[in-house]
């Protein structure tokens, strides 16, 4: 497989395509790095393409706050400006006042 370069980025808010749900991008795979079993498990007729970036979430929807992992042909761009709640986020990210999300300078590269 040949990896593509990631459309989003570290730090970046989007949403998901299909479900109601968005999150806060703290890791990026340049293809598919999970368990064949977890692939299996998404309805196939749903099932993004292996070499595509995934995209690790802290993402939450209306009743909860989660990870998520997720394929970058089922994300979009959140320019809501809503702020996330999620609790994992303050953890490693600093919200700056136009709503942008940096990573904290312990934990930058």
């Amino acid at each position: 497989m040949k990896a593509s370069l990631a459309k989003f980025a570290i730090g970046q808010v989007v949403r998901h395509r299909v479900f109601e749900f968005r999150g806060l991008i703290f890791d990026v795979d340049p293809e598919f790095d999970n368990t064949e079993e977890w692939w299996l498990s998404i309805p196939e007729e749903v099932r993004p393409r292996k070499d595509q970036p995934f995209y690790h979430l802290f993402a939450e929807n209306a009743e909860t706050e989660y990870i998520a992992y997720v394929s970058e042909q089922n994300l979009l761009p959140d320019h809501s400006g809503e702020p996330l709640r999620n609790p994992m986020i303050t953890e490693l990210f600093t919200q700056e006042k136009n709503g942008v999300y940096r990573a904290k300078p312990s934990l930058a590269h």
